[in-house]
């Protein structure tokens, strides 16, 4: 009887101890457990609870306006709204797809193939650029894994009227086209970034640092004066369609500074409409032809192989030259003029455009000579404008000249030149032999320049450009109350790959400066095709001329050298020409 009680009472401190044993085990390995959590695996934990809630967010850096010289706005970034999905997560809510697609008007079949190929992805646009109350219409279904984020899109204030000088921008709001892509890094910035908590819906629940802060793009201002390229907007526009003319270009430049203040072509493209910009590039429209695009210039150079005539001290401007029967010949080659022109001085070479005394002139001279006078106005060469794609014409080295290159190059033939070219070398002349270089950026402050020709030579060939105007081929670029000095030009289109010429296609150009007696501006314009039986430069390219230059002069309040006469135009104040 007493042996039962002690057996039991053994029996439970052994339960008891065991028990306790076991507890403290236990005790043991949570202590145990707790430390390596803490201590030993502490960074690792950290770094996985982070994984699944922290994230790295970029902060998009605002891009930088383009500023025309004046402050005007041509291109800027406005805020726009797009919507996003993680397909994981909109696969659970399969049975809202066509609530969602109907409400972002997207075609439903093809908004199913989107999200099913995207389905092992956390990341597919739905739809950007959307305006707030778009975005807000979307959100409001409360669609699983559909988010909304903030971006830019690019705004293009003066439309197809820049479009080729301010170029564009893709969704992303990078630069693909002319200055927004030539100064793409200057424009965008830097983006930021920063670390934050989401939630397991992934919506941001707190900010935690700053990684990298946000660095603004630049703004950007232009040479460009809008009031000057809305004119030569409008008057080549103009011209294209009463000529009937397949493109045209202008280019206007400020000779004191090398500044372009318009750049004008036709056809052009609104960079607002993102939807037709397939159309304009398959049909060339993308392209800045002023800059871009080679022409053989015809007469409108005659003045610049004329300087290499002065230059070599060979010719004066009363040197006369004698075109006889208005046919010249040597070993095969032919030059001949429309009509016997007898004998010329450099002004009448110029006015009456004779290729016999050009062809004289240019046997004179050294090869040499010629090709070292072209290359010092620009010829052959890019300008420093800094424009993507920028063509550097066709100069021919003088050591491949035959006599045949060399009669056909004295009249405009057998080189080529972008506009942009030729406007930059009647500049030169307009800056009395000073070649400044050209800039499509605002310049600040004096320009120092480097000698082409000299002072004196160029302002004898200024003066036989006024008798071009005044008493020859170029009497419709001529402004009331300025006087005016410039080339015109015309030429047969080239074959292209298959050689030889389109004697039935023409390019027509007119080349000046104005106020002749203390020259400001310089500019070029080229008619390409006209077909409405005008096809000379003095008659299609001229009258363009005269009416924006004449319209720039009066709105940087350039003084007139005589009283303006007849009724002027409202947007410039500059009298209208009774025949253009």
């Amino acid at each position: 009887m007493s042996r039962a009680p002690r057996s039991e009472a053994v029996s439970f401190r052994v339960r008891a101890w065991l028990a306790l044993g076991v507890l403290a085990a236990c005790a043991a390995g949570l202590v145990a457990r707790a430390v390596e959590l803490q201590l030993v695996d502490r960074e690792f934990l950290i770094g996985q609870g982070e994984a699944r809630a922290v994230r790295e967010v970029t902060i998009e850096a605002h891009r930088g306006a383009i500023l025309d010289r004046n402050g005007r706005p041509l291109a800027i970034s406005t805020p726009v709204e797009s919507i996003y999905a993680n397909p994981r997560e909109l696969a659970q809510a399969r049975d809202r797809w066509p609530e969602l697609a109907s409400k972002l008007d997207i075609n439903r079949k093809q908004f199913e193939k989107t999200l099913e190929k995207s389905a092992g992805r956390s990341f597919v646009w739905l739809a950007r650029h959307l305006t707030p109350a778009e975005a807000h219409a979307v959100m409001k279904l409360n669609v699983p894994g559909v988010y909304q984020r903030s971006e830019y899109r690019r705004y293009y204030p003066a439309g197809e009227v820049l479009g080729h000088v301010v170029g564009v921008t893709n969704q992303d709001d990078q630069g693909i086209e002319a200055l927004e892509l030539a100064f793409d890094s200057w424009l965008a910035g830097e983006d930021g970034l920063k670390r934050v908590i989401r939630d397991n819906t992934g919506r941001r629940v707190d900010d935690i640092e700053n990684i990298r802060a946000v660095r603004p793009g630049g703004d950007l201002v232009l040479s460009i004066d809008t009031r000057i390229q809305y004119l030569a907007y409008r008057e080549l526009k103009r011209a294209i369609e009463d000529n009937r003319a397949s493109a045209g270009s202008m280019v206007v430049i400020d000779v004191t500074t090398g500044e372009v203040l318009a750049m004008a072509n036709q056809p052009t493209f609104n960079p607002n409409q993102r939807e037709q910009r397939a159309t304009a590039v398959a049909r060339g429209w993308l392209r800045n032809r002023a800059v871009t695009d080679m022409l053989e210039p015809g007469s409108s150079v005659k003045p610049f192989v004329i300087a290499a005539a002065l230059e070599s001290g060979r010719y004066t401007r009363n040197s006369i030259i004698d075109t006889g029967t208005g046919h010249f010949e040597i070993g095969g080659v032919e030059v001949n003029d429309e009509h016997p022109l007898g004998k010329l001085d450099l002004a009448g070479v110029l006015a009456k455009s004779s290729n016999v005394a050009m062809a004289k002139i240019a046997r004179d001279l050294e090869p040499q000579q010629i090709w070292n006078t072209l290359t010092r106005f620009g010829f052959g060469k890019v300008t420093a404008s800094q424009f993507p794609g920028e063509s550097a014409g066709h100069l021919p080295h003088y050591s491949n000249w035959r006599w045949a290159v060399v009669s056909s190059m004295s009249r405009g033939y057998a080189w080529a030149v972008t506009p942009l070219q030729l406007a930059q070398g009647y500049a030169v002349l307009g800056a009395m032999g000073v070649a400044r270089p050209v800039s499509l950026l605002r310049v600040d402050g004096p320009v120092q320049g480097r000698r082409v020709i000299s002072e004196a030579n160029a302002r004898t060939l200024v003066s036989l450009l006024e008798s071009v105007v005044n008493e020859g081929t170029g009497s419709r670029a001529a402004i009331p109350g300025y006087r005016v000095a410039g080339k015109t030009g015309t030429a047969w289109k080239h074959n292209g790959g298959g050689g030889g010429y389109q004697k039935d296609r023409y390019v027509a150009v007119f080349g000046g400066v104005a106020p002749a007696t203390n020259p400001r501006l310089a500019a070029v314009v080229v008619i390409d095709d006209p077909r409405a039986n005008r096809y000379y430069g003095g008659e299609v390219a001229a009258p363009v001329f005269s009416a924006v230059v004449g319209g720039a002069l009066r709105l940087m309040g350039v003084a007139p050298d005589a009283e303006l006469a007849g009724s002027a135009d409202p947007l410039t104040g500059v009298a209208r020409m009774g025949n253009r």
